[in-house]
């Protein structure tokens, strides 16, 4: 028989539940991946998402050079349409959103090219880390990749975020050696 994890039903339907808390009557709350529509309010939850992700990320980048983070500071343009139009930046990608009590709280964004899936994205909000839900939107992207044809699933995190690296080792991620020329960046790949 097969064990089947994190909710994922017999029909492979993106619905996937961690254990994350109990409530007065004992039962648990588990956060709930589905399919982002961009061309509705999904859009504005992937763009606040999105802009809080890379906001942090360039306040860890200028942590980590010694310089003071500004967190006034505009992000760069280059990321500017991820987050003003997540419709457009993400043509052809596939977002998933997780909600915990009916709440977003995370995203993860995933490409797929010639058998390969990468994982562009992937944020949960910090009041519901530790919580499953990183997890849990790694766990949809997988799926999702495998329902997309790819045979591998590829991913690039900061060497700082500990935690992160870990979460995706024990998802099975190994490190490869780099396709980026950013210092710091540490690649990952898992077979489908």
């Amino acid at each position: 028989m097969r064990r089947v994890l994190h909710g994922e039903d017999p029909v492979r339907r993106l619905r996937l539940r961690l254990t994350v808390g109990a409530d007065a009557y004992g039962r648990f709350e588990r956060p709930v991946i589905r399919a982002a529509d961009l061309t509705g309010p999904d859009a504005i939850v992937v763009g606040a998402a999105v802009g809080a992700y890379l906001q942090q990320t360039e306040l860890e980048k200028r942590q980590q050079t010694g310089a003071v983070p500004d967190p006034a500071a505009p992000l760069p343009e280059r990321y500017r349409r991820e987050v003003e139009d997540p419709a457009a930046a993400y043509a052809g990608h596939r977002v998933l959103i997780a909600q915990l009590a009916d709440r977003s709280v995370g995203v993860v964004v995933l490409s797929r090219r010639d058998g390969l899936a990468e994982i562009k994205r992937l944020w949960a909000a910090p009041e519901a880390r530790g919580l499953g839900v990183g997890s849990a939107l790694l766990d949809g992207a997988v799926l999702e990749a495998e329902a997309l044809g790819a045979t591998e699933v590829r991913l690039s995190v900061w060497d700082w975020r500990a935690g992160a690296v870990r979460l995706y080792e024990s998802r099975g991620f190994e490190r490869v050696p780099s396709w980026d020329d950013r210092e710091r960046l540490v690649c990952m790949v898992r077979p489908v």
